[in-house]
């Protein structure tokens, strides 16, 4: 995966939170229990794109190999402290 197709598929998470979120402004009541559950993975998703995008970018700083880099299991993404 590419910094462009990985880029792409943040704005495609982004788009999809904001129009549950929306969605659940409508309605006053909140989200249910799976729109929670979207936003949640979402979220998730959003982490570990953003977590591979940044480290393509430090591999080529480095003159490494971006394409080496490859998508962190979710829970190494999630333990991680900024």
């Amino acid at each position: 995966m590419d910094d462009k197709t990985i880029l792409n598929r943040i704005t495609e998470l982004v788009d999809e939170e904001h129009r549950l979120r929306a969605a659940a402004q409508e309605h006053e009541a909140g989200t249910d229990d799976a729109a929670r559950e979207r936003l949640r993975a979402l979220e998730e998703s959003l982490d570990q794109c953003w977590d591979l995008l940044r480290r393509r970018r430090a591999a080529r700083q480095a003159h490494g190999d971006p394409d080496a880099q490859g998508e962190r299991p979710l829970p190494e993404v999630e333990r991680y402290l900024q």
